[in-house]
């Protein structure tokens, strides 16, 4: 490419960034949770309609099992935690989850199939080998398992141990995820997440030699003292690892509502412009190493079950992020998930005590929730659509809505500037707008613009 096409190229993503680098949700739901009607909502209409789902079907379901604890703070984390390192809270804990697990069944006509097992923290490799084979046959026994459901956990590299992979793996789960962020120890220093190479390297052996089929590795950009450098070396030593998947995603700074993120400032962050060229350089570095964007962050082998989904066009987004797995119902066990029957979502108490007091009460640990309305899951499906196949169409009348159309309105200036191209009854994001999909999401979020709740905030988009 000629030089001053170059650097016209360069200007124009300069110009993009400036534009469009505002604070925006991620979209692992519609309505997201800022702009949920609390005030509609009870535990007692939540188990109505958890009921009202299971009366008569057997419906396939996924499960989200929030399992909180971790020995240290990372500070860049903006997951629900509590540091401890105390494991006497484990069994505690399990038997918890396993109780709320009774209550949801015993609201069910009949058995559900688990097509989708995910096991998520804090630190679910905090909990022993024993504690999550007792935490899983739990599960499982009370329920029947599809024949190709699909299991996976999060696990942090440094305790992830031989004996947790190969219980996992003998418990029916095939994927892994390893929070990598990025291998510079200076950054490591600074986030509180220091984890060697070596010891990366040592526990994606360990999977590989067990039988596990997708390991996936998160790499976060925009963090702390990160540099240029850094992010070129760390994905230089991912190559040599080649996971079968890596989420590849801006760091969240949100420190009015994670405080341990107060221990650096926005001083310490990468600016906009150097921001924009981390991502920038390890995007053309996955992508030469063959690696494919499959949505919003994430990118996949082609042998990959996620790359397989695209081509199939059967890539689902939940709470869990992008899945192979499309289910109608997912309930979130533990505390803080958040369960989504397509029609409704709730959350359970956020607070480790809250959560285990009212399920030993005996109810199930809700405490808010949204019951979607018809143009609530019109704008949902489209949103979707374009998280997951970068495009959408609103040519059957049942996905058109008012406030469908208000929201092309606003698509506009995104066309002229060449992020999407808008048909007669369809919306297709160009590659030069995947980088800014959420953007082109926000500007359909009816709820985002209802005045009454302008006070939200999000992370920024780049």
């Amino acid at each position: 490419m000629p030089l001053i096409n170059k650097l016209s190229t360069t200007m124009e993503k300069e110009t993009l960034i400036q534009k469009y680098n505002v604070a925006g949700p991620r979209y692992t739901s519609y309505p997201t949770v800022p702009y949920w009607e609390a005030d509609s909502f009870s535990p007692i209409k939540w188990q109505k309609a958890i009921r009202e789902k299971f009366s008569a079907n057997r419906e396939e379901i996924s499960l989200y099992i929030h399992l909180p604890y971790c020995e240290s703070l990372c500070t860049f984390c903006g997951c629900n935690t509590r540091i401890t390192v105390n494991h006497k809270v484990e069994t505690p804990y399990i038997e918890t989850v396993l109780r709320e697990w009774d209550l949801y069944l015993s609201m069910m006509d009949v058995r559900p199939v688990i097509k989708e097992i995910h096991l998520g923290g804090g630190t679910p490799t905090f909990f022993s080998p024993e504690n999550l084979k007792k935490l899983i046959n739990g599960i499982t026994s009370r329920a029947k398992v599809a024949h190709h459901a699909e299991f996976g956990f999060e696990g942090h590299p440094n305790n992830t141990t031989k004996e947790h992979l190969q219980t996992l793996y003998d418990l029916g789960f095939r994927r892994v995820s390893f929070g990598i962020q990025d291998f510079d120890s200076k950054v490591q220093q600074v986030i509180n997440r220091v984890q060697p190479f070596e010891k990366v390297q040592e526990v994606t052996d360990n999977a590989r030699a067990i039988g596990y089929t997708s390991i996936n590795y998160d790499i976060v950009y925009g963090l702390p003292l990160q540099t240029l450098d850094s992010i070129v070396d760390t994905v230089n030593k991912v190559s040599l690892l080649k996971p079968d998947r890596i989420a590849f995603y801006s760091y969240a700074h949100v420190p009015w509502l994670k405080p341990g993120q107060r221990k650096f400032t926005e001083f310490d962050l990468p600016e906009d412009s150097v921001k924009r060229n981390l991502y920038e350089t390890g995007l053309q570095m996955l992508e030469n190493l063959g690696y494919y964007e499959i949505g919003m962050d994430h990118f996949a082998l082609k042998s990959d079950g996620l790359f397989q989904a695209v081509e199939n066009k059967t890539l689902h987004r939940n709470f869990m992020g992008y899945t192979t797995t499309t289910t109608s119902a997912c309930i979130g066990l533990g505390v803080s998930s958040i369960s989504d029957i397509w029609g409704a979502f709730s959350q359970n108490a956020k607070t480790v005590e809250e959560y285990k007091a009212i399920v030993q009460q005996g109810q199930i640990p809700v405490f808010r929730g949204h019951f979607l309305t018809n143009e609530d899951l019109v704008i949902r499906q489209h949103i979707l659509n374009i998280m997951c196949r970068f495009e959408t169409s609103w040519f059957d009348a049942g996905m058109q809505t008012p406030a469908l159309f208000r929201g092309i309105d606003n698509l506009y200036e995104l066309e002229i500037d060449g992020l999407i191209e808008i048909g007669l009854n369809d919306l297709t994001v160009t590659e030069k707008g995947r980088p800014f999909v959420r953007n082109i999401c926000m500007a359909l979020d009816a709820r985002m613009y209802d005045a009454s709740h302008q006070e939200a905030k999000f992370s920024k988009v780049i």
